[in-house]
């Protein structure tokens, strides 16, 4: 009985870890059908008789991001929703453009690890593990250097160098979902009151106030 009860856990954590990332494919390829009302856990295939080779292309990340904004980056997305024939292959990236001393604020994605790569720049990068430790893991990048972020945890990169830089990040999602984290916790619709925030963070209700007013 106790081997059933063990084989049985085996495959719950087997079934769970399959289960655990965006769907295998069980054709060559389902070009997600942008259009179509249908909701899914992902999007409906569009006809595969009707693909063409622009389903499977994006072009514009030779340009570069405008940074003229509060936190000095942007991000170009090739997520599902710009480059339809990624849907259901797990995989998507990004450009990310820095001004000098810009910043890719905290955040997480929760459906999805992240591999960058500096092309141009130095960044300083980092990541912070679960609690309780709330460990900062923290690199300095410079041109061809890599990182890696693992699924789900808060992260950042900010340009520390004199000129403007540039990353490609690779992503596990086709999808993979952003969270900025003072955006959610500062700007969500309707407002987490203050004195809740006041108690988590250990100050005023009335420096909540006031950060909550700049989202």
């Amino acid at each position: 009985m106790a081997s059933h009860f063990l084989l049985l856990g085996i495959l719950a954590i087997v079934c769970s870890t399959a289960l655990a990332s965006d769907p295998s494919p069980l054709q060559d390829f389902c070009v997600a059908d942008l259009k179509n009302p249908v909701l899914v856990n992902g999007l409906v295939c569009k006809n595969p008789k009707i693909v063409q080779a622009k389903d499977f292309s994006f072009s514009g990340l030779n340009l570069a991001g405008n940074t003229t904004n509060a936190v000095g980056s942007q991000v170009t997305p090739v997520f599902v929703a710009q480059l339809a024939g990624l849907n259901t292959l797990g995989i998507s990236m990004a450009r990310i453009d820095f001004a000098p001393g810009g910043i890719n604020p905290p955040h997480t994605h929760p459906r999805a690890s992240e591999i960058l790569t500096v092309l141009h720049g130095t960044l300083n990068v980092g990541f912070v593990t679960s609690n309780p430790e709330n460990r900062l893991i923290m690199k300095v990048l410079q041109t061809g250097d890599v990182f890696v972020f693992p699924q789900g945890l808060i992260h950042f990169q900010q340009n520390i160098g004199p000129t403007n830089a540039v990353a490609i990040a690779g992503l596990g999602s086709q999808n993979p979902g952003v969270i900025t984290i003072a955006n959610a916790v500062f700007g969500s619709n309707p407002k987490i009151t203050s004195d809740l925030l006041a108690k988590a963070f250990q100050v005023n209700p009335y420096v909540i106030n006031l950060i909550q007013s700049r989202f």
